[in-house]
């Protein structure tokens, strides 16, 4: 029988009040203790350990490096139980929850407006959305599913097409200077990088036939979100997916200098777990999203599905 060294739950919470705020009596006034009581919660718990967590001078206490270690590792945990908690508390009602990683301009721009119809569709199960940009192994983290945008390679998963996008490029008509009578002309201002797809202005003038070194110099932001703003304050020109700025260019103040047909080749996709038993709130959220993409698809590119 395997015996677990994990300390008791009272101490580990003690350990991280206090350590987030480096104070026995602040952590004391959050938990509703006396100083005292945590004081002896944190020696229990150095004893146990065979560490030192604080170093303890005249009214104050300060982690050492250990401690500053221990409180990150315990603070993740405690967060992870607390989400595993919830989650089987809404099991118990009868309905469910479903924690998905979502791309966060997908997330505002697409998803979001629509899931009104998911909660009147599904009143009792609940979609609790988080931010991962990049691939992950699932079963390091709390994500049941994901909203992924490339290729449908992602080991260990099965993926659902949802559609692709087409990519133009975005700016305040003030910043030209003159009529864009061909691609090759954007070269001549500051182009705004996303980090996520550094290749994507590169990949866009190569469509046009164009191979240029400027093509991949200017700044870069991590969100399209942080794109659109940088454009429409004037910064440069941005390179989006169309359906980010669709029907809003006039309220961002932006337009459109050059447009032409440009696909991606990658497309997005839900992808979850192959090897894990899926509940309830998975599978009707899979089957809502994809009739939801059914919906929006024929409007968008019917005919383009990568692969």
């Amino acid at each position: 029988m395997r015996k677990f060294k994990t300390p008791g739950t009272a101490a580990l919470l003690a350990f991280e009040a206090a350590a987030r705020h480096e104070s026995f009596t602040h952590a004391a006034r959050e938990l509703f203790l006396t100083e005292s009581a945590v004081s002896r919660q944190i020696a229990t718990l150095e004893t146990q350990l065979g560490v030192r967590l604080f170093v303890r001078a005249k009214q104050r206490v300060m982690l050492t490096r250990a401690g500053r270690l221990y409180g990150t590792q315990v603070r993740r945990t405690l967060e992870q139980l607390d989400r595993d908690t919830l989650a089987i508390m809404a099991h118990g009602s009868g309905g469910g929850s479903l924690e998905l990683a979502v791309l966060p301009t997908f997330a505002s721009q697409w998803l979001i407006p629509r899931m009104k119809d998911f909660d009147d569709r599904h009143p009792d199960v609940r979609v609790n959305m988080g931010v991962h940009t990049d691939l992950f192994t699932f079963g390091e983290t709390h994500f049941e599913a994901a909203i992924h945008f490339g290729q449908p390679t992602w080991p260990g998963t099965s993926s659902d097409y949802l559609f692709g996008e087409e990519v133009v490029p975005v700016c305040r008509p003030s910043i030209l200077k003159g009529p864009v009578r061909t691609a090759a002309d954007l070269l001549t201002y500051p182009l705004l990088h996303s980090t996520t797809r550094p290749s994507a202005w590169t990949q866009w003038f190569a469509e046009q036939r164009i191979e240029d070194h400027r093509a991949l110099q200017g700044v870069r932001y991590e969100l399209h979100t942080m794109l659109i703003a940088g454009a429409a304050a004037g910064l440069g020109i941005a390179l989006v997916p169309k359906f980010f700025v669709e029907g809003q260019l006039a309220t961002l103040g932006l337009t459109i200098p050059f447009d032409v047909k440009s696909v991606a080749e990658s497309a997005y996709y839900l992808v979850y777990p192959t090897e894990l038993t899926h509940g309830q709130p998975l599978s009707v959220f899979r089957e809502w999203l994809l009739d939801q993409a059914k919906a929006y698809r024929p409007t968008y590119r019917p005919d383009y599905r990568p692969g």
